[in-house]
């Protein structure tokens, strides 16, 4: 069944409060891709976001983000009041995100909720404590040791906290007891409203595509918690992280710092960690998206403290037997393989193996020096199409910077020149490219919602390898109407992928 959705990260939603969070605006959200006729809503990683601001480097891959959770629960609770609530400068730029403001006064507002809550009494509380138990403890310590020791990476502790010593380890628990029920506190409330917030969406037909990074972060309570799972030595120093190999765009290739996993003992505990992580990754998505899918496959190893990632080697993955043991303990389960880049027939043995759609980037087809698997007449079904993702420029900012010969070949392929004929020949263009992807053969189509509302460069949400103006775009309120909504609907119609 053809089917279609928008990409908005839960960040980029309007709100009063600074930031986009579960709040009215989100039901209003889900709401507007009913109208248009939409199957799906796809976010990326709910994680709370450490240095950089990055929802693919978090404090944790089972906690959610404090920032998205809607102030208004609280006020209704009793915990906060209006005016008070009101006095914290979260920022007032309503299209882009001040995150130094947002972590100064967001976690102020919410310590302040969590001592007039008397949560410790509180029976669902408790409940969700002991059922989150398995990540919840070691996360809320993490984050309580954190704070106590100035932020510094777990790496930088003493050996004693460190190494998780249990002397040291019940020490900081009955120090830090009361930090670590606020972190329980928190994520207590993120998981309630985000469980209100999916429910609602289901109920109005709309599934939630959420994404994963395949690594974690190396300043991570899952790193810190679980030593043995990735590749440290005996003073959990790592001994190789991740990246990606020199290329055409990059000379030094991309040292993302991410500490490697040891999957043989990984497969020798039948992938128990893992397997709990996508567990609950479908407590939160109806559908997940794994990021760098092709490292299951082979992984780019780069010795630990190397400046580049120049001096890399590539390593053996755990290929297909991953996916054998994930579809026997969790059944059956929708994926999408984020399988962009340079890929080697053992990568695309393995993404046709498992049977998951992998990925189609209409901004990656146009390259006028050789034939393109993205060019749309090479798709295959069992495929998703998108016209950009959330590390592309806007459809309508790549199709202004095309080069000449590029340009060419788009225009050429998709007949666009009628469109120098309109009043905005660029904005009628990028509609022709939304256009090709609904139109594909894709079984699902996924549009952000930047191309949907013309925007260009200047709403971009991330320009890898670079830092200081990511993940700061938000979408005005009001700017989803509903005569783009119905536009939307007529399309998704047009090219049978109406939500039925």
């Amino acid at each position: 069944m053809r089917k279609s959705g928008i990409l908005l990260p839960v960040a980029s939603l309007p709100s009063p409060y600074g930031i986009g969070c579960f709040s009215k605006e989100a039901y209003d959200f889900v709401d507007r891709l009913k109208e248009a006729g939409q199957s799906y809503w796809q976010i990326l990683p709910l994680g709370p976001t450490s240095y950089g601001d990055s929802p693919y480097q978090s404090f944790s891959t089972f906690a959610g983000n404090p920032y998205f959770i809607d102030p208004e629960e609280l006020i209704e609770r009793g915990w906060i009041s209006k005016e008070r609530c009101s006095a914290f400068d979260f920022g007032g730029d309503e299209e882009s995100i001040d995150y130094g403001k947002i972590y100064e006064n967001r976690f102020q507002m919410l310590r302040e909720a969590y001592e007039n809550s008397e949560i410790k009494k509180d029976a669902a509380f408790a409940g969700f404590v002991e059922e989150n138990r398995y990540w919840l403890e070691d996360y809320a310590l993490f984050m309580a040791l954190k704070d106590s020791f100035g932020g510094i990476s777990w790496i930088l502790w003493e050996d004693d906290i460190k190494l998780r010593k249990p002397a040291a380890m019940e020490q900081y628990r009955e120090k830090l007891a009361d930090e670590v029920c606020f972190y329980q506190f928190v994520q207590y409330l993120f998981f309630t409203q985000w469980e209100k917030l999916k429910s609602y969406a289901n109920k109005k037909g709309i599934g939630i595509i959420g994404d994963i990074p395949i690594y974690v972060a190396l300043d991570s309570s899952d790193a810190w918690a679980n030593p043995k799972l990735f590749q440290f030595d005996e003073n959990c120093e790592p001994t190789a992280v991740a990246g990606c190999p020199p290329d055409a765009f990059s000379e030094t290739g991309q040292l993302w710092g991410n500490p490697l996993y040891r999957w043989e003992y990984h497969k020798e505990t039948g992938y128990e960690w893992w397997m709990k992580r996508m567990e609950s990754c479908y407590l939160r998505y109806d559908v997940v998206r794994i990021d760098h899918f092709r490292g299951f496959d082979a992984y780019y190893s780069i010795p630990y403290g190397e400046p580049t990632a120049e001096n890399g080697v590539w390593e053996k993955g755990p290929g297909y037997d991953f996916f054998e043991t994930m579809k026997k303990k969790l059944g059956e389960k929708e994926v999408i393989a984020e399988d962009l880049g340079f890929l080697t027939p053992s990568v695309i043995e393995l993404v046709e193996r498992t049977g998951y759609p992998g990925m189609k980037v209409l901004q990656f087809a146009f390259d006028s020096r050789e034939e393109s698997d993205y060019l749309p007449h090479n798709y295959t079904r069992n495929c998703v199409v998108y016209t950009g993702t959330h590390d592309n420029d806007t459809i309508l900012g790549w199709y202004k910077s095309l080069p000449g010969e590029d340009r060419r070949l788009c225009d050429d392929y998709l007949n666009l020149y009628h469109c120098l004929k309109e009043e905005e020949p660029d904005k009628s263009a990028a509609w022709e490219l939304i256009r090709a992807a609904l139109a594909s053969v894709a079984s699902l189509a996924v549009i952000p919602m930047q191309d949907y509302l013309g925007l260009d460069s200047r709403a971009r949400i991330n320009t890898p390898s670079t830092i200081g103006d990511n993940w700061k775009w938000r979408m005005k309120d009001g700017d989803f109407t509903e005569e783009l909504a119905e536009k939307i609907k007529e399309l998704t119609r047009l090219y049978g992928r109406l939500r039925a």
